[in-house]
C-alpha cells in the first residue's frame, strides 16, 4: 500500500522542537516525508511534489489558488507558527474541502501555565519584593500593601476565550474566582459550559482585578485594549499580556503602568527582540518576560502529537479534532500577524541557532 506524501517544512521552527522522537518516528512510518529538515525548503521542491502531496506541514505555508488547483491529492495544510497565515488561498481550500489547521491548541498547556505563573507573581508582588529585598527595601509582614491581592474569590477576565484562556480558567478553578470574558466569537452556551459570563469590553475592564489578554490577532482587534479601556481598569489591577501585542495599544499600556494606575505582566512585545534602549525595560510596575511562555523543554511537542493525531484521524476517514480548524467566518478577519508581530525577525535569529536534522 502506497504511503501518503507529507511535505514537511518546519522552518523557522525545528523538527525536534515540534515532535517527540516517538511522534516523528510514527509520522515517518505512516507517510513518505518530503524534505523533513530544519533548513528552509526550496520552493522548487514544493512545486515538484505538490501534485502528489496529501498533507503539507509548514511554519510558513504559501499556497495560492493556482497551487491549490495543482494539489489534486491535498487533504490538509498544517501550520506550525501559531496562527492562521494570510499566505493561503482559503477560499480555494474551502471549495475543495481541504482542511487548514492551526497549531495554536498545541501551546495551550505551556502558555496557560506561564500565564497563571505571571498572574500569581504579579498579584502577590513576588518579583517586586524580590528586587526590593536585594537592595534592603523589602516590606516585612506588610499586609497593607495596596498593590497585592489574592486570587481567591477574585474577579478575573479574559479578552478572548480560546484554548489558552480556557486552560487558564481550568487551572485557576481552585481559587473559585468569578470569571468574565469578552469574545465576539464565543457563544453563550460555550461560555456557560466553562462557567464564564460574557460581557462587553468596558464591563470586563471595570470588573476584572486581573485581566488576561489571550485573543488571537485579527484585522478587527488591533489595539483593541486601548487607552480608554485601560483607563477603566481598577487602580492597582493587573493586566497579563500572553497572546500577541497586536491586541493592545502598547504605548497606552506602557503609560498606564508607568503612571502606577495598573500593573502588567508582559510576555509579548510589538517588536522582538526588544531593543536594549526600549523604554519598556525601565517599567517598575511590570514583570517582563522575553516571549517564553512555551519556551520549556518539550513545551511545543504537543503540536507534533496533535498533528499526528489529526493526520491519523483523516487517514481513517474522520475529521480532525485536535488542532484548530479554519472557518470562513474567522479567516476573513485575518491580520497577517506573523509580520506584524516580528515573528519573521525572531525566526531569522532562531534559524541561525538551530542545527539541521535530515
Amino acid at each position: 500500500m502506497q504511503r501518503p506524501v507529507v511535505i514537511l517544512d518546519p522552518h523557522w521552527r525545528s523538527i525536534d522542537e515540534l515532535f517527540s522522537d516517538a511522534d516523528f518516528n510514527l509520522l515517518n512510518q505512516l507517510c513518505e516525508l518530503i524534505w523533513a529538515r530544519d533548513e528552509p525548503m526550496p520552493r522548487s521542491l514544493l512545486d515538484d511534489n505538490l501534485a502528489r502531496a496529501s498533507f503539507v506541514i509548514s511554519a510558513k505555508p504559501q499556497l495560492s489558488a493556482d497551487d491549490v488547483a495543482k494539489a489534486g491529492n491535498l487533504r490538509a495544510i498544517f501550520e506550525v507558527s501559531g496562527s492562521f497565515p494570510d499566505t493561503i488561498d482559503y477560499a480555494s481550500c474551502f471549495e475543495r474541502g481541504i482542511e487548514v489547521l492551526c497549531c495554536a491548541p498545541g501551546f495551550r498547556t505551556s502558555v496557560a501555565e506561564m500565564a497563571v505563573a505571571l498572574a500569581l507573581a504579579g498579584a502577590r508582588g513576588v518579583v517586586q519584593e524580590h528586587e526590593a529585598f536585594r537592595i534592603g527595601q523589602e516590606h516585612w509582614l506588610d499586609d497593607n500593601a495596596a498593590t497585592d491581592f489574592s486570587f481567591y474569590g477574585q474577579n478575573i477576565g479574559f479578552v478572548g476565550f480560546g484554548s489558552i484562556a480556557r486552560e487558564c480558567n481550568r487551572l485557576l478553578a481552585p481559587f473559585a474566582p468569578k470569571t468574565f470574558a469578552y469574545d465576539p466569537w464565543l457563544s453563550t452556551e460555550v461560555a456557560q459550559q466553562h462557567g464564564v459570563e460574557l460581557v462587553t469590553l468596558d464591563v470586563l475592564a471595570r470588573a476584572s482585578r486581573c485581566l488576561f489578554v489571550t485573543a488571537a490577532p485579527t484585522k478587527d482587534n488591533k489595539g483593541l485594549v486601548d487607552g480608554a479601556t485601560l483607563a477603566k481598569m481598577q487602580q492597582g489591577s493587573l493586566l497579563v499580556l500572553i497572546s500577541r501585542a497586536h491586541v493592545v495599544d502598547f504605548d497606552a499600556l506602557e503609560a498606564a503602568v508607568r503612571e502606577g494606575r495598573i500593573r502588567a505582566a508582559i510576555d509579548v512585545f510589538n517588536s522582538e527582540p526588544v531593543l536594549a534602549t526600549d523604554s519598556v525595560r525601565s517599567l517598575k510596575n511590570a514583570i517582563l518576560s522575553p516571549h517564553r511562555a512555551a519556551a520549556v523543554k518539550g513545551g511545543r511537542q504537543p503540536i507534533g502529537h496533535m498533528i499526528v493525531q489529526d493526520l491519523v484521524r483523516m487517514l481513517d476517514g474522520q475529521p480532525p479534532a485536535s488542532l484548530q480548524r479554519a472557518q470562513p467566518e474567522f479567516v476573513a478577519h485575518l491580520a497577517g500577524v506573523q509580520k506584524a508581530n516580528g515573528v519573521e525577525g525572531m525566526a531569522a535569529n532562531r534559524g541561525r541557532q538551530i542545527a539541521g536534522r535530515g
